[in-house]
């Protein structure tokens, strides 16, 4: 069991949102103005995003940690097309820049392995069962 995430209603914003995850500070979710919010924090659907930009990049610098290969860092742009989202269609494009690697079976031995971070698979391999109850 992990230690659980609170998230608390900010007093006196619209939809602003304080998150809680064990200790750490300076973390809140917001909406955008065209749908009431302030716009002063990432929304709901950018920590989505965000969880499968970071899991892919830190994958891929562990696995060229593990082998000695010489990646000095890694640039993940995760480009989102919600349009279809009521249709049931999230569609996300990465852009996976491998710094400092030039050997071409490397970078597509990284590209792969950055296929098989867990929250990709956790995205589209998973049956997520959510029970939410009042307390």
């Amino acid at each position: 069991m992990h230690i659980p995430i609170t998230v608390i209603s900010e007093r006196n914003h619209a939809f602003r949102q304080r998150v809680e995850i064990d200790g750490l500070e300076d973390l809140y979710a917001d909406v955008p103005p065209v749908v009431g919010g302030e716009g002063s924090a990432p929304d709901p659907h950018d920590y989505f995003d965000i969880a499968l930009g970071t899991c892919k990049a830190i994958t891929v610098q562990m696995y060229a940690k593990r082998k000695g290969w010489p990646l000095e860092g890694v640039t993940v742009t995760v480009q989102r097309d919600d349009s279809q989202e009521r249709k049931g269609i999230y569609k996300l494009g990465v852009a996976l820049t491998l710094h400092g690697i030039n050997d071409p079976v490397q970078r597509a031995k990284l590209e792969e392995i950055s296929h098989r971070c867990p929250i990709q698979r956790l995205m589209t391999e998973s049956t997520v069962e959510i029970e939410t109850r009042l307390v």
